[in-house]
């Protein structure tokens, strides 16, 4: 009805900003400040189809309503148009009839737009075929859109497109905001699941004077009033532990992370996280309760501990099936690196022999993680809990008890995918003041993932930490996992990307 699709772009715009100032000629605002609606469109169908059942003649069944949102479709048959009309709950058909709203009214439908919000005033019924539609007494254009959508709107598809204008994908693709519905859930879920056990959620700065709590780059600004530089915060553990010293027992965050690294299908500079912090618990009991908690959560958002993810059947019904680190490395990559003495360089040759590259500023743990991620984790479809990781990777854990060479920290593995990573925390200052130390030293040769020496966290381990264990979860991967999507800027509202050549 619109005629638009034989048009360049701008002819377009052109045209529906002359459609606009009729509209305007007419006094009628083309960008209203408000609508009262009766209902969602979700709402209308649902009423009109509880007041059928209980009709003695469901035929005869009209349910006024007062409903609004995007037109997706305009069809005019001479004295009769339909639209289709969507909101974030539904989408429903709408009947204009002449006869129903006045010559003049009738002849502005042509003044009207796919892409245009609109309010309709009516009733609901059943047509002929069969279709729930709300018939107009009368129509508001609420917002006229001076920008058409894709000719093909149901079918835009360009990757670059729908990232950077994820509002456009959002209305070209509906099942977008399914992802995004289901993303919320996962989040909202996962705040009831720990506040139903007693954990606090607390915010911790993004602004950090020394970047710790993982090994990861930094992103450096600029404070003009302190006229020094700050790093946007890697990750919220060490100022999360210092509440448990300040006399928190049991605190959570979820919020943003930064890191100034690589970005591929698993990764994004800017990702978010659920931290953990629990008083007198160690990484058992942590782990224990980290199946619990994501098996509740994917009950509660797909309907069952058991989905397909990309094709494969995963299943995170307890018990997960429970490794070692070195254990994995020996049953899928067929060496044993296990830290009889950290030789780095028998490891690297270990390494290398089974194809895995290896740097020469690469330590053991190092060596460690690249033959893991290269070998092991590919495996590690069904969900799986490493553990027991070697104290050059996990300069915040507690030393294994019984095995100093090691420390007891575990990482959670569900489609090949690292889900999160947890410790007992190290809580033993001078020991801590060490791992530190050892980590300068790593970056003074060339490790600039290394952390950095943090002397005020130091001085509150000296004040007393109780007991404790910590767990961080990538947001971000569980939403992929829980709605099968295949790149983490699929589950990101406004993803990252590289800046368009002029």
């Amino acid at each position: 009805m619109t005629g638009e699709h034989h048009s360049t772009e701008q002819e377009l715009i052109q045209n529906r900003i002359q459609k606009m100032e009729r509209f305007r000629d007419r006094g009628d605002d083309p960008f209203k400040y408000t609508f009262a609606r009766s209902c969602s469109v979700a709402e209308a169908r649902a009423a009109f189809e509880a007041a059928e059942k209980g009709a003695a003649a469901p035929e005869d069944v009209e349910v006024p309503v007062t409903v609004a949102g995007r037109m997706m479709a305009l069809r005019g048959q001479g004295k009769v148009s339909f639209a289709d009309v969507r909101d974030e709950s539904d989408r429903m058909q709408v009947f204009f009839r002449k006869d129903d709203l006045g010559e003049d009214a009738y002849a502005h439908i042509k003044d009207l737009d796919i892409g245009d919000f609109i309010g309709i005033e009516g009733h609901v019924f059943r047509t002929r075929r069969g279709e729930v539609t709300v018939r107009a007494r009368e129509y508001t254009l609420l917002t006229k859109s001076l920008r058409p959508l894709p000719e093909k709107w149901h079918g835009l598809t360009d990757v670059e497109t729908r990232y950077r204008q994820r509002y456009l994908d959002m209305v070209a693709n509906p099942a977008v905001l399914d992802t995004f519905r289901s993303r919320i859930a996962i989040i909202q879920t996962m705040r009831q699941w720990l506040a139903s056990r007693g954990f606090l959620e607390v915010e911790t700065p993004m602004l950090h004077h020394i970047p710790g709590g993982a090994t990861a780059r930094p992103f450096i600004t600029h404070h003009n009033a302190f006229d020094r530089d700050f790093y946007l915060r890697v990750a919220p553990e060490l100022h999360l532990k210092r509440l448990l010293v300040g006399g928190f027992e049991k605190v959570f965050e979820i919020n943003r992370c930064f890191r100034n690294e690589g970005v591929d299908t698993q990764h994004n500079p800017e990702f978010t996280t659920m931290e953990l912090y629990a008083a007198y618990q160690d990484y058992i009991g942590l782990m224990d309760d980290t199946e619990e908690m994501l098996g509740d959560i994917a009950q509660a958002v797909t309907g069952s501990t058991i989905f397909e993810y990309q094709g494969q059947t995963i299943d995170m019904t307890r018990p997960w099936k429970r490794l070692t680190l070195f254990d994995a490395i020996r049953e899928y990559a067929g060496i044993d690196l296990e830290p009889h003495n950290n030789d780095r360089d028998a490891a690297a040759a270990l390494a290398e022999s089974i194809g895995c590259v290896i740097e020469d500023h690469m330590g053991y743990g190092k060596i460690v993680d690249e033959v893991m991620s290269e070998r092991v984790q590919p495996h590690l479809v069904q969900p799986t809990f490493l553990y027991d990781y070697p104290i050059a990777l996990s300069p915040l854990a507690k030393k294994k008890r019984g095995n100093p060479a090691l420390t007891e920290r575990f990482q959670p593995f569900a489609a090949s995918m690292e889900l999160g990573n947890a410790f007992s925390e190290l809580n033993d200052p001078i020991d801590q003041r060490e791992r530190f130390m050892a980590q300068l030293r790593q970056r003074e040769a060339g490790d600039d993932e290394a952390q950095y020496l943090d002397e005020d966290f130091v001085t509150a381990l000296e004040l007393g930490m109780p007991p404790a264990a910590g767990l961080g979860i990538g947001i971000d991967r569980l939403v992929m996992l829980l709605t099968d999507s295949a790149s983490i800027r699929e589950v990101i509202f406004f993803p990252q990307l590289r800046t368009i050549e002029e």
